[in-house]
């Protein structure tokens, strides 16, 4: 049985209608005091229930970040209660994701506290993707299965048929592997580019290691925040000669002035996918690719007992 959350309603109705089953009927409300009410409107008794709610705010229907983030652990909590047989989370975008390590003292180390909320409620499974670093699946005590847009993203590109000469430009070293291996995939050389973080949110591009003069770049990361970075690489990129560029990322997180900044870069095309709806007003360069087959096929999977890495070939290991 799938139920959707107010996070991101169209994203599950598409999963449905390729799964042939249709979200079922729940009750979600947000009180007048903020408080979240849910209440599941059929028995899913006996059930294998799939929750689907990436953890991120959504305009359309009036909520945050942390009311989806709450709104999901009621509605395990409640399927749990209601003598489901097993709930998985379907949260493509898993929230708090960067905050995975101490960067400076007494802070806490958020994405570790949100899996253990959702081990409390009584999640049996998570189903994730691309998240911001691998570790986090070591901070969960159940099985995380975790997805990866790589694929459909180098798919996208080689379909575009870019004539130039290709180069994949990693946006800082922790990148390198995941942009490697799209690199990899596209027959495209790498290059990195040297950035230092001062502090959240903000980011200072240096230059770039490696020869993108007259090739066609494109920067992979797996989220696009408040672009700010994003367009500072591409204007780094294009100054050192590229001649076309281009961005790819799994996660349009498109927060603050993030369309201000995505319309003023000099990118072709940025490339996204639909674990987080967009709000309204996107620029004219931003193309979304959904990820409703991957999560479909990944869903059939652990409902049937099949291996979910064979959706990737044993390649959704990116770190």
């Amino acid at each position: 049985m799938l139920f959707s959350g107010r996070a991101n309603p169209a994203l599950a109705e598409a999963i449905g209608r390729r799964l042939g089953v249709d979200p079922g009927p729940i009750t979600l409300k947000t009180f007048s005091n903020g408080e979240v009410y849910c209440r599941f409107d059929e028995s899913i008794r006996g059930a294998d229930v799939f929750l689907v709610q990436p953890t991120c705010g959504n305009p359309e229907t009036g909520i945050s970040a942390n009311d989806a983030l709450m709104e999901l652990l009621v509605m395990i909590d409640a399927a749990v209660g209601a003598s489901a047989h097993r709930v998985i989370a379907v949260t493509p975008w898993y929230g708090y994701s960067r905050q995975d390590k101490k960067s400076a003292p007494r802070e806490p180390i958020s994405s570790r506290l949100v899996a253990r909320m959702l081990e409390s409620a009584g999640a049996h499974r998570v189903l994730t993707m691309d998240l911001h670093a691998g570790q986090v699946q070591g901070f969960f005590q159940i099985p995380v299965d975790h997805m990866t847009a790589m694929m459909m993203l180098t798919d996208y590109f080689i379909d575009l048929q870019l004539d130039d000469e290709l180069v994949v430009v990693a946006p800082d070293a922790g990148r390198v592997k995941l942009n490697k291996k799209f690199a990899n995939r596209m027959g495209a050389d790498l290059a990195i580019l040297d950035k230092e973080r001062p502090q959240q949110q903000v980011a200072e591009i240096g230059h770039v290691i490696g020869d993108v003069r007259g090739k066609t770049a494109i920067i992979v990361d797996d989220m696009i925040d408040t672009a700010g970075t994003l367009r500072a690489a591409g204007q780094v990129v294009k100054e050192a000669g590229a001649s076309r560029v281009y961005a790819a990322a799994t996660h349009p997180v498109f927060s603050g002035k993030a369309y201000e900044n995505l319309a003023a870069a000099p990118f072709e095309q940025i490339v996204v996918t639909d674990t987080i709806p967009l709000r309204p007003g996107a620029p004219d360069n931003v193309h979304v690719v959904s990820c409703a087959n991957l999560l479909t096929d990944s869903i059939r999977r652990i409902f049937t007992d099949d291996s979910v890495s064979e959706v990737f070939e044993g390649e959704n290991q990116l770190f």
